[in-house]
């Protein structure tokens, strides 16, 4: 309750002995991670797929809760979706993107980035808290846990030092992982937003990976992780506040890289494979029909339509619809309608993900 956030860096030394041993391991599945990923030649395939299960997993922390169906028919770029909590996800999916194109482009991660990828999130433009009022309670018994700061001036002064401690490499000589470790729980602790900062948080994770190469493309997702044990990750994120126990933060942090870039690795192999008999088949019974750009497009959307095969195919869509269809005759894609158009699943796809889910 009475936790006083300090300026970073931190003046304790937090990498103990057992954080030394996790990093180790940590680094070795985030590098494994980053060498499969490079093995798809348009990791925008990837990007596409994996960050909507991202920002499922993540939304799904926030009860935010949605289905693969419900999330794969809807579609960001014409804003048509299923369901409220569809359209939630594909938001914080796009965030997600729109995040990594910005550090991509500049190497750094400012606080206008942190505001856009929240305003994305929310769909709204309030910014940083201005009111005094917010307070984190336990959803099952509605007690007070934690109050954040309360005077904007505060807020605005805790959020600049947290962008000068994630840009400048020089302040810490702390491990990059632990150092994103703090940064989420610095970032948690501020609540810099009225709403939002928990989803906002785990993109600004993987954007600090990105912006220190540690990976090259927005595909390392721990919300999964996180969803998986909420309670431990809510215990521990108090814990420091209470009493300190960074040890126990860290290393959590740290098994929640090791974990999903494990799962992460086994998916995308799964996902390369499933392209390569596609290729095959798709070569052998139709080269006529056969592209990259056509297979990339399969993968990129689990469900697929006409005016997606002719955008990202570059053919008519007289054409990319008879293309559809011949998919459909080889048993490749089923067809299902959906209002007044056809929708086209990767049902092998579609399923690899589900499978994920179990």
């Amino acid at each position: 309750m009475g936790y006083k956030i300090s300026h970073l860096p931190l003046v304790k030394d937090i990498e103990t002995t057992p954080v030394l041993k996790k990093l180790v391991l940590a680094h070795k599945a985030l590098a494994e991670l980053k060498g499969v990923a490079h093995t798809v030649p348009n990791q925008s395939v990837l990007v596409a797929t994996l960050s909507l299960q991202e920002a499922k997993d993540s939304s799904a922390i926030e009860n935010i809760i949605t289905s693969q169906d419900e999330l794969y028919k809807s579609d960001y770029s014409s804003k048509s979706f299923t369901s409220l909590e569809a359209k939630e996800v594909h938001n914080y999916a796009f965030a997600l993107r729109q995040g990594s194109h910005e550090v991509e482009k500049r190497g750094l991660i400012r606080l206008n980035d942190i505001l856009s990828v929240q305003k994305e999130i929310v769909q709204n433009t309030a910014g940083f808290r201005k009111l005094p009022g917010t307070e984190l309670k336990n959803s099952r018994t509605g007690e007070i846990v934690y109050t954040p700061p309360q005077d904007p001036e505060e807020i605005i002064d805790l959020m600049k030092n947290l962008e000068v401690f994630i840009n400048d490499d020089a302040l810490s000589s702390l491990d990059p992982l632990t150092k994103m470790a703090v940064i989420h729980h610095q970032f948690e602790s501020i609540h810099p937003f009225y709403d939002g900062n928990g989803r906002t948080g785990r993109v600004l994770s993987v954007l600090y990976l990105l912006k220190l190469g540690l990976l090259e493309s927005p595909i390392l997702y721990m919300s999964r992780y996180i969803n998986q044990t909420k309670d431990v990750y809510y215990r521990l994120l108090q814990l420091v506040r209470e009493t300190g126990a960074w040890e126990e933060w860290i290393l959590y942090m740290l098994e929640a890289v090791y974990q999903t870039s494990h799962e992460t690795v086994i998916m995308i192999k799964k996902i390369k494979d499933l392209m390569q008999t596609f290729k095959k088949e798709i070569r052998e019974k139709a080269p006529q029909i056969y592209s990259q750009e056509l297979l990339n497009n399969l993968f990129r959307h689990p469900y697929t339509k006409i005016e997606f095969v002719s955008a990202e195919a570059h053919i008519h869509r007289n054409t990319a619809s008879k293309y559809l269809e011949a998919l459909v005759e080889m048993g490749l894609l089923t067809k299902h309608k959906f209002g007044k158009e056809n929708l086209y699943l990767n049902e092998k796809l579609f399923n690899l993900l589900i499978d994920k889910d179990r």
